[in-house]
């Protein structure tokens, strides 16, 4: 027996699908599709989720110096002269930051070759921001789970679909 469904697709193709739809559950928490692509998607995610939870609190947080412009009531970076030439002006500012250990970075690369980028849309074009999702994985999903072992999707037959009546299914993070 094979270890996963063709899908009636090339290795590529099937590749970039499962991907799509597994940053798609992430992202929005329940998915539409077929039963054998729910299937397949599924047990690319449980792992993701498995690894989140197991590597969530794996982390040092530090503190370093960083140089941050200083910005007028406008916005604007503040500028001095300086020798005939314009220079920003710029203040020392301790930062805490999340600092992975070797094995939380392992997993994070490890999604991040799953894993589509992706990016919210604002009302402007300036207001898109770009979501990191091993971030949103390690910080929002996998505490939920902490408790569980396993079985972090579930399944549910919608019905048949119109066009072909294939069985279409909701796929979505419990």
């Amino acid at each position: 027996m094979a270890k996963y469904r063709k899908l009636g697709r090339t290795s590529s193709q099937r590749k970039a699908l499962l991907r799509n739809q597994v940053t798609m559950l992430f992202e929005h928490g329940k998915i539409i599709t077929t039963e054998a692509k729910a299937k397949e998607v599924s047990k690319i995610a449980e792992k993701l989720i498995a690894l989140a939870v197991r590597e969530k609190d794996n982390f040092d947080e530090v503190t370093v110096e960083a140089k941050v412009p200083e910005k007028d009531k406008n916005g604007r970076r503040v500028k001095k002269v300086e020798d005939g030439r314009k220079v920003t002006v710029y203040t020392t500012v301790e930062k805490k930051i999340k600092k992975d250990q070797p094995s939380r970075l392992h997993a994070r690369r490890q999604m991040l070759k799953v894993l589509y980028p992706v990016t919210e849309k604002g009302t402007k074009k300036s207001e898109t921001v770009n979501v990191n999702m091993p971030n949103k994985l390690f910080d929002e999903i996998a505490p939920k789970y902490v408790d569980r072992n396993g079985g972090y999707t579930r399944i549910t037959k919608i019905g048949q679909r119109k066009g072909d009546g294939a069985l279409e299914v909701l796929l979505e993070l419990i």
